[in-house]
């Protein structure tokens, strides 16, 4: 479990900067948006900009907050989890309202004022999005998956069979280019082909040479295709992991009792 401190978070807003001229501003303004992409905003991002440079790119009376702030992060995780750039299940919750969002490796809950609270490489990875979707100018996707994690008997051994075929078939020909070679070596050192000018070192050295690469080739194939399947019992490991099939969450992901659960129990 991190530290207290990191429990509950929300990136850091600076105060209310001296007035400055306009035109030092816009020209601020200006390559702070040609320093970062807003369109791939990260924590990297996040840590890199300083709090001039904060103030300059965001407007703190314009951010959203709420439940359209839940509404967009929902939104915006689920897209990002469907395109594989952060893994986690994503959970959207009205009693109270918030966002949670949990993998085998950390866990992130969202509130409506846009604090963040949680541990991992999850916390990380929401962060930044809470950061965006907060902003008006900040446009995210109105469709997305439900479901944008696969069950985990759905998902494939790998990809790029294409290219393990293609492989195949130049490996093939390049060991039968140098079986043939080397036939042909055998058939000169016994008089039936050629004659005292045939250079039958060259047909022998070219014909290894051949096979050695088709042996290299195949070698490679293997390899993709053990490292592809093992890639792939490893995702179904980390989605079995965040409970896709059995539904428990794991372990350290918080309970989520609704709102007055407590009271209620004591009442009754």
């Amino acid at each position: 479990m991190s530290d207290s401190s990191d429990k509950r978070s929300r990136p850091e807003r600076p105060a209310d900067s001296p007035d400055t001229d306009s035109e030092d501003v816009e020209a601020l303004r200006k390559q702070v948006e040609e320093k970062y992409d807003f369109d791939n905003f990260g924590p990297a991002d996040m840590a890199e900009m300083t709090a001039e440079e904060w103030d300059v790119a965001f407007d703190p009376d314009s951010w959203i907050t709420g439940d359209e702030l839940l509404d967009r992060v929902d939104r915006d995780l689920r897209n990002r989890v469907s395109q594989r750039d952060v893994f986690a299940r994503i959970e959207r919750h009205e009693d109270p309202p918030r966002v949670l969002a949990y993998s085998d490796e950390g866990y992130a809950l969202v509130y409506p004022d846009g604090s963040v609270e949680g541990e991992g490489t999850v916390m990380r990875d929401v962060k930044p999005t809470v950061a965006l979707a907060s902003m008006d100018s900040y446009d995210v996707p109105e469709t997305v998956p439900d479901n944008p994690l696969p069950e985990p008997e759905a998902v494939p051994e790998g990809g790029g069979e294409l290219g393990n075929r293609m492989l195949q078939v130049i490996a093939g020909a390049q060991l039968l280019a140098g079986l043939g070679l080397l036939l042909g070596g055998v058939l000169a050192v016994a008089n039936l082909i050629g004659g005292p000018g045939v250079n039958t070192v060259f047909l022998f050295v070219a014909g290894l040479a051949f096979i050695a690469i088709a042996l290299v080739l195949f070698f490679t194939v293997a390899n993709a295709r053990l490292s592809d399947t093992f890639r792939a019992e490893e995702y179904r490991e980390r989605l079995r992991a965040i409970g896709l099939e059995d539904g428990e969450r794991p372990d350290f992901v918080p309970e989520l009792d609704p709102q007055g659960a407590g009271e209620r129990e004591e009442t009754e």
